[in-house]
């Protein structure tokens, strides 16, 4: 049981940070364009605007994304209760891996909303 609560607790880490992320994003997002913290893409870093823009939308995003992944993770854990060791390890990475996707995925939301907004030089459309 010790296994499986480490096991839970490591799958609702990925949840957890993209809902404080993604709250962060929306009221404090960096202020200046640059290469090492926020969303970076080539078309969120065209203009301030577009960056502005693409922390925003990807906050939104990820709050929503967050909110759905915790309690689905907790629900796929619960299959798993008083199993062996192999098979909670398993289906923790298992549900990690599906976690990391969604993570990755929600990039395309987020730049289909930036190519509606704006043009490929970052004016408003």
């Amino acid at each position: 049981m010790d296994f499986w609560i480490f096991m839970l607790v490591m799958d609702l880490l990925t949840p957890a940070m993209m809902i404080s992320i993604g709250l962060w994003f929306q009221k404090h997002p960096p202020k200046n364009i640059n290469a090492l913290l926020g969303y970076r893409t080539s078309m969120s870093m065209k203009t301030q605007e577009t960056w502005d823009f693409a922390h925003h939308y990807c906050g939104k995003v990820w709050l929503w994304v967050g909110a759905f992944l915790l309690p689905a993770s907790v629900a796929a854990m619960l299959f798993f209760v008083g199993r062996d060791m192999d098979t909670v390890g398993l289906a923790g990475v298992v549900v990690l891996t599906v976690q990391l996707f969604v993570l990755v995925g929600s990039i395309v939301p987020v730049e289909v909303a930036l190519h509606k907004q704006f043009d490929k030089n970052g004016n408003r459309k």
